[in-house]
């Protein structure tokens, strides 16, 4: 058998949820083995065990309450090292044979920052010649080891990253995301019960419903995927069945749904400066303290006024509002601002779907809904196939569901799958 035929080569990937115990464990090794014995050559990649990675964050900081980012990085990677020696072991008990990796060791190499490193380049071949003496690889995910050999982590869902970048490096057909869902909803099935999942998505789709609020998928791992046409398929390590694909190939128009789901954001803050001079560059005297800081702005918004004013809203992360707030109340200061406001009981709610392309009206629609249930919108942002508003944190339920409902989401039979499955 070739193991280099893309047919033949996946890469898994295991969440924290899915290897939570050795039970856990026992039934993922199971789950490898059979597609093992059917022909598949697999790298798997696991995450640490659920809450391992808060637990040892909660270690270092008893000891040191700012640990040094080099140590953590080189504290934090053992919880991915303990799931790949298990999961190793759990293959080993049932005939398969199974080779643990760090990061390091599977040759993926990323750039210097501790805690928010970017893979640079992974060496495929090495992986490629295990998987021709017919290795099952298990891969600690979310790792790797800078020019210097320093032992590095990629932040919150690395493991996801680590393997799409894999499936990158060796070639694979899929790369399989197992967690606790089945797959991707329309919306959040604990505020929308209606909500179906969804047979195939784009890759461009599930990059805004991930950047939106959709947490099935680290951001970051679906630009990857994008960037080097990866079929994703995310599926339930506990319920069989097919799960959401996510590709690049087009679905025929007649069964392209307009919109694809809903997504919400409960992590939004609104800052507005009132009254600032309306001149050249006051954007960038606004947010560059801001950027300065390290925080990153999502929408904006900026009203020209009839005295040569300007108000100027934008929105961060909830985790950053108290900053955001201080730095703009010095801003304002030097500008002559009239005056600072701020909301941090705000959400955002997105539609999204790539027939909004081909379909006028969408927004239009999206804002009669939440007239009809009193919701008034704050701010408004879109793009080629999404649209989304910022509305008091109150109406998060109502909006969504009204907004589920008017787009039939729930009603509609998923499209017929295509065949991009790869074995």
């Amino acid at each position: 058998m070739n193991a280099s035929d893309p047919a033949r080569l996946r890469v898994y990937k295991f969440g924290g949820t899915s290897v939570a115990s050795t039970e856990h464990l026992s039934a993922i090794a199971q789950l490898v083995a059979k597609d093992y014995q059917d022909g598949a050559r697999l790298v798997v990649v696991v995450s640490a065990m659920a809450g391992e990675t808060d637990r040892l964050q909660a270690l270092a900081r008893t000891l040191c309450p700012k640990p040094s980012p080099r140590e953590l990085d080189a504290l934090l990677s053992t919880g991915e090292q303990i799931t790949m020696a298990l999961l190793a072991l759990a293959l080993h008990a049932l005939g398969c044979p199974a080779r643990s990796c760090t990061g390091g060791q599977a040759r993926i190499r990323t750039d210097h920052r501790h805690n928010r490193a970017r893979i640079k380049n992974i060496d495929g071949t090495a992986l490629l010649k295990a998987l021709q003496k017919d290795h099952i690889l298990v891969v600690a995910g979310f790792q790797g080891i800078d020019e210097e050999g320093n032992i590095t982590t990629l932040g919150r869902g690395g493991s996801d990253i680590t393997a799409v970048a894999l499936a990158v490096a060796i070639g694979a057909g899929e790369c399989r995301i197992y967690t606790d869902v089945d797959g991707v909803y329309t919306a959040d099935p604990r505020i929308v019960p209606e909500a179906r999942r969804l047979a195939q998505l784009s890759h461009e789709e599930m990059l805004e419903l991930s950047a939106l609020g959709a947490r099935v998928l680290q951001t970051r791992a679906v630009e990857f995927a994008s960037k080097y046409n990866v079929p994703l398929r995310v599926l339930s390590s506990f319920d069989p069945g097919p799960g959401t694909l996510i590709s690049s190939e087009e679905i025929p128009a007649m069964e392209q749904p307009i919109i694809s789901g809903i997504a919400h954001n409960r992590d939004e803050a609104k800052l507005t400066l009132i009254g600032v001079p309306d001149q050249p560059g006051i954007a960038h005297k606004i947010l560059g303290p801001i950027a300065t800081h390290g925080i990153e702005v999502d929408m904006i918004v900026q009203n020209i006024g009839q005295d040569n004013t300007t108000d100027f809203t934008f929105t961060v992360h909830r985790r950053d509002y108290e900053k955001s707030m201080d730095i703009l109340r010095e801003t304002a200061t030097q500008l002559g601002a009239r005056d600072v406001r701020g909301d941090n009981a705000i959400i955002k709610i997105s539609v999204v779907g790539v027939g909004m392309r081909s379909h006028a009206g969408i927004a239009s629609r999206m804002f009669a809904v939440l007239a009809e249930q009193n919701i008034n919108i704050m701010m408004i942002s879109t793009s080629e196939i999404k649209i989304s508003v910022v509305i008091e944190e109150r109406y998060l339920e109502t909006g969504v569901r009204a907004l589920h409902q008017a787009f039939d989401l729930e009603q509609k039979a998923d499209p017929l799958p295509r065949s991009a499955s790869t074995g």
